[in-house]
């Protein structure tokens, strides 16, 4: 789920007002698009990337590896299908709101066809220096920058926050892994954290969490395992018992998904729990010093 500047990118929904904006994005920074689909507009370009009838076609001409998926919620279910019987192995899903039974459509052609869903609701994927894919601010030098610091949210606001904070602080991201917002998502903390874990380029990560599920109490199993140094933030610590917070996963029910849960798991697996966010980059600097500093 790291995304690097050889994998062949294709935009569903390219010629649409967001496809349009954030494709020529992508395309500024590195990232290797190959291929848009429109139906009606098949046979066209857009900044030189050509645009087929569906991803199929798409592949077939050009190669698919990721595809990233700028559409409404209505026909969401379709593209991402479509996409993955195409062969795409990895999907990102911008959008959010999908209807909940087409979501679990979507995961259930995840698993026919060996496909890795980020999302719904991501932000995206950016692997700095080298490319992105999605609607994360990659561009903007002040706020990414080439480093061996992994960064996992749900929040894409927060993650780029603390990806600046990071930057300003004078350490690197390896890359930003953009899981979402939605309550059934193709990729967890856990997964995003292996992940990193298992890339060279990273000598170190950090966790974005938010209140609600089991997410950060999964990785926190897989924390205990792991040699690199880790710090995290969960953000909703005032949030009253009972009520949704933020995203349409984030409900604390009892003590299951709590802030207390979430920070107990992770520290107990020796991750540096801080209470704000602008402690990660001072936490992180220190912990690793003059290693992660470029």
């Amino acid at each position: 789920m790291i995304v690097r500047k050889k994998d062949k990118v294709v935009v569903l929904g390219i010629t649409g007002k967001q496809g349009m904006f954030w494709t020529e994005k992508m395309l500024g920074y590195g990232t290797n698009v190959v291929a848009g689909i429109n139906p009606k507009r098949a046979g066209e370009n857009f900044q030189g990337v050509p645009i087929f009838a569906s991803t199929g076609e798409a592949a077939k001409a050009v190669g698919a590896d990721v595809a990233v998926g700028f559409i409404p919620p209505p026909m969401a279910r379709e593209a991402a299908v479509s996409a993955m019987e195409a062969g795409v192995k990895l999907l990102v899903v911008l959008t959010e709101h999908i209807p909940a039974q087409d979501v679990m459509t979507m995961h259930a052609a995840a698993a026919k066809h060996g496909t890795r869903i980020v999302g719904p609701n991501t932000a995206g994927l950016v692997t700095p220096g080298e490319c992105f894919v999605g609607i994360m601010p990659a561009f903007v030098p002040s706020v990414f920058k080439p480093g061996r610091v992994g960064v996992i949210s749900r929040s894409g606001s927060l993650g780029t926050l603390i990806c600046l904070n990071l930057t300003r602080a004078g350490v690197g991201q390896s890359a930003f892994i953009g899981i979402g917002g939605d309550p059934m998502l193709g990729t967890t903390t856990r997964d995003a954290l292996e992940a990193l874990d298992k890339d060279a380029g990273t000598d170190a990560v950090v966790i974005v969490g938010e209140i609600g599920g089991a997410m950060e109490e999964n990785a926190a199993e897989y924390a205990k395992k792991m040699c690199k140094p880790i710090v995290a933030f969960i953000a909703g610590a005032a949030a009253p018992p009972g009520k949704k917070m933020g995203h349409a996963g984030a409900i604390v029910t009892g003590n299951a998904g709590s802030y207390p849960s979430k920070r107990q798991a992770l520290e107990a697996a020796g991750v540096i729990v801080v209470d704000t966010p602008g402690q990660i980059a001072t936490t992180m600097k220190a912990r690793l010093g003059a290693s992660v500093v470029a």
